[in-house]
């Protein structure tokens, strides 16, 4: 029988790359409501989310991926939504998924997910699960 590393008991550190420290620092502070807690000179932005620690990563030469990096789950979608879009953000929208009218797709599992990008085109999420 292996042994595992049993990192399961160690708090998550995120990692998101990022291009433009300014831009990035308004949105994640001041769009979505996260607490910056340090900036680590020239290389990250630190934000504190529910006991995880996020680094923006700063990268002049980054570029996003196709697919979510980060997402939140919240226990109501429709009023998350509609207050990150109150706060300045656009929801995306996907031809190849059927979205309501605010951007908010049913998965067939029953999760429904919205999908929104930062300054730097990261893809980020919204999800409800079902109980």
């Amino acid at each position: 029988m292996s042994k595992t590393a049993g990192l399961g008991r160690f708090p998550l550190v995120a990692f998101v790359s990022i291009r433009d420290a300014g831009r990035a620092k308004h949105f994640y502070r001041d769009v979505l409501g996260l607490e910056l807690v340090s900036e680590d000179g020239p290389f990250a932005l630190v934000f504190e989310v529910q006991g995880v620690m996020l680094r923006l990563a700063i990268n002049p030469d980054a570029t996003p991926i196709p697919g979510t990096v980060l997402g939140w789950r919240v226990p109501d979608i429709q009023t998350a939504v509609e207050d990150l879009v109150n706060a300045g953000a656009t929801l995306e929208r996907y031809p190849f998924l059927q979205q309501d009218e605010l951007g908010i797709w049913n998965s067939p599992g029953g999760a429904r997910v919205a999908w929104f990008k930062d300054p730097d085109g990261n893809v980020l999420s919204l999800s409800q699960h079902p109980e």
